[in-house]
């Protein structure tokens, strides 16, 4: 039954009239409820909550909250026993929280659980496909974007029919999805992933300051930089006889051209089109210039190498240019979104990236905490490298972690062998107490087995090693071969994770949370299938890397809820802003700053225990004005 609750007496045979202690009334003997919102846009710093949805399968009750305060709701979505159903809980979250002051607990989001469900399948996952999916609905969006821009005028009964059935929609789906949950052994990650959406939603609504002019000021130098870059790539195509195809007859020849008349040359080297024609003059069997080969050329020819770093200047000015201030909200602060869940388990944000802001601190430094504020920052010490250890057992790794030695030294000195102890130089802190040390050939080749070390989290092959060393493929393959050799159980523990993937067509990342990824180009045969040797390869290499990234990313949102729970319960001056990758980010009012740093730290590393159960991983944090790297 839908019951509508406003101050109008309006009445109509799709719904009752309600008031808003009836609905509370019913709502407090429920132990779970579908809750939902309707909104006038999508901005919750500026934008309101129109419209409030409450009930379960039987009774629906919608709020016209532009004239009726749900503040009598507050125990309710605050109870932590009672089962509030959401879908994209973090929209509805921010909205309730701005307009209403109220924070809800003991969520359950339906968008997250069918990620969850169908992790790596790619299948949609709006409330209109689950709808369509569970219980072959056909949900009508378009009278949900009637409520962009409503004003003071009267819902229509399609409206508030349309609010009512979300609701009721939610808990039926919900019903559905457990089964699922139960089947696939799923409880502990669907729990934790309902937990941290908590978190996520804190970080998204508290966002996080800016300082305009600084910005300005470094993404004007970026822009300048990519400029004289740009020049001298003209230059260097007016120099080049194999080139002179692109030069204007007037420039041919004529070696005391001004500079401001190079650009006459004419190539827009924004356009890949206009690029590959220039460069395939110089490399005929170039097919991208975005792609791996052309990387390969850097070394060969100046103006490759100069294009190269000139398309990595222009993606900072333009990715971090004055169009970054569109992200900045009323408020004045960045309020970025989050993708709670990727194929992996791992988070990434938008609108903006937050995750893919420089880490050189330049562009980092331009995010201040406020007046008698200060940023408290935590992140684990070689979180992936720790997973890897703890999952291969290898006992080099697990020594030299337990040791505080430099492991990528270690690996570098049983890779290289004899080429190591030759490396050394005098006073050689590597060779007396194994920390890294300052000798330069010991440095390149360190450089080279940590990119290996990190690399193993990412299904590095050996062209990827190729490309990143600026070697070619064979002795990518022979460097990758001698490490193996000397870290045989690191391969095992890789070998088995791809196998499991190729055999099951899944895999699982580490207990205690066992989160699946489906492969769905999988089936049983594939082994036999000699046309399938790319798709398998693909498989083999996502089966190996899921577990280490999603083992991680499970232990940071494990962190991310012991560190809101405390928070919390304790009313501590502290909230979290921002969280990349195994680094979570606080703002804490100064006098309780220190006191934060090893609060915060014990809980990093309780977390971190769950799933690197051997104790070595440990959380480095740090007090600062600005957020740092």
């Amino acid at each position: 039954m839908i019951k509508f609750v406003t101050t109008t007496t309006s009445l109509s045979d799709s719904y009752e009239k309600a008031y808003i202690n009836e609905v509370v009334a019913y709502c407090s003997e429920q132990k779970v409820l579908g809750v939902d919102t309707e909104t006038e846009g999508f901005d919750f710093t500026c934008k309101k909550m129109i419209m409030f949805q409450i009930g379960d399968e039987h009774n629906q009750y919608v709020i016209d909250t532009r004239f009726v305060d749900i503040e009598p709701l507050r125990a309710i979505l605050e109870s932590k026993d009672i089962i509030k159903i959401f879908h994209n809980a973090k929209f509805d979250y921010k909205f309730i929280k701005k307009w209403s002051d109220i924070e809800c607990e003991n969520v359950y989001d339906t968008f997250l659980v069918e990620r969850i469900l169908s992790c790596g399948r790619h299948i949609g996952y709006g409330l209109k496909d689950l709808c369509k999916r569970y219980l072959n609905v056909e949900l009508n969006k378009e009278v949900r974007n009637q409520f962009i821009g409503l004003s003071g005028q009267a819902y229509r009964d399609d409206q508030i029919v349309y609010g009512a059935k979300d609701v009721e929609y939610l808990c039926k789906i919900r019903e559905l999805q457990l089964p699922k949950i139960d089947e696939f052994k799923l409880n502990k990650v669907v729990e934790l992933e309902n937990r941290a959406v908590l978190a996520f939603s804190d970080i998204e609504y508290n966002g996080i300051d800016i300082d305009r002019d600084a910005w300005e000021v470094i993404a004007r130098a970026s822009e300048q930089e990519a400029l004289v870059m740009r020049d001298k790539l003209d230059t260097l195509i007016v120099n080049n006889s194999k080139l002179c195809e692109f030069v204007p007859s007037h420039i041919q020849g004529d070696l005391f051209t001004p500079q401001e008349e190079l650009r006459k040359v004419g190539i827009k080297w924004t356009s890949p089109t206009q690029v590959l024609k220039v460069f395939q003059k110089l490399v005929p069997d170039l097919e991208d210039v975005n792609g791996k080969k052309m990387y390969k050329y850097r070394r060969k020819h100046e103006i490759i190498d100069l294009y190269v770093k000139y398309k990595e200047k222009m993606k900072l000015a333009t990715s971090y240019g004055k169009d970054f201030f569109k992200f900045v909200s009323s408020d004045g602060k960045i309020h970025t979104q989050f993708n709670q869940i990727l194929d992996t388990g791992r988070v990434a944000s938008k609108k903006p990236n937050m995750q893919q802001i420089p880490a050189d601190n330049k562009f980092r430094n331009c995010f201040l905490a406020p007046g008698g504020w200060c940023f408290v920052s935590s992140d684990y010490s070689s979180q992936e490298l720790n997973v890897i250890a703890f999952g291969s057992k290898d006992p080099v790794w697990i020594d030299a972690l337990e040791q505080g030695q430099d492991l990528h030294s270690v690996c570098a000195d049983l890779v290289y062998g004899q080429e190591w102890a030759d490396a050394a130089e005098d006073d050689c802190s590597y060779m007396k107490n194994k920390s890294k040390c300052k000798c330069p050939r010991h440095g390149r080749l360190r450089t080279n087995v940590k990119t290996i070390n990190f690399g193993l989290a990412y299904g590095m092959g050996p062209h990827k090693l190729a490309d990143t060393l600026d070697i070619n493929t064979k002795a990518a393959e022979v460097l990758i071969n001698k490490y193996f050799d000397a870290f045989p159980a690191i391969g095992g523990f890789l070998e088995k994770l791809g196998s499991f993937g190729k055999q099951y067509g899944y895999i699982k990342t580490f207990p205690p949370f066992n989160r699946r990824r489906w492969f769905p180009s999988w089936y049983p045969r594939i082994y036999k299938d000699k046309s399938q040797a790319f798709e398998l390869g693909s498989i083999e290499r996502a089966s190996k890397n899921t577990p280490i990234q999603g083992a991680s990313a499970d232990m940071t949102k494990l962190a991310l809820i012991y560190i809101r729970q405390a928070i919390k319960k304790n009313n501590f001056p502290v909230k979290i802003v921002m969280t990349v990758h195994d680094q979570i980010d606080t703002i804490c009012r100064e006098d309780f700053a220190e006191q934060w740093v090893d609060i915060m730290t014990t809980h990093m590393e309780e977390a971190a225990l769950k799933v690197v159960t051997n104790g070595l991983l440990k959380a480095d944090t740090n007090i600062s004005k600005s957020w740092q790297k």
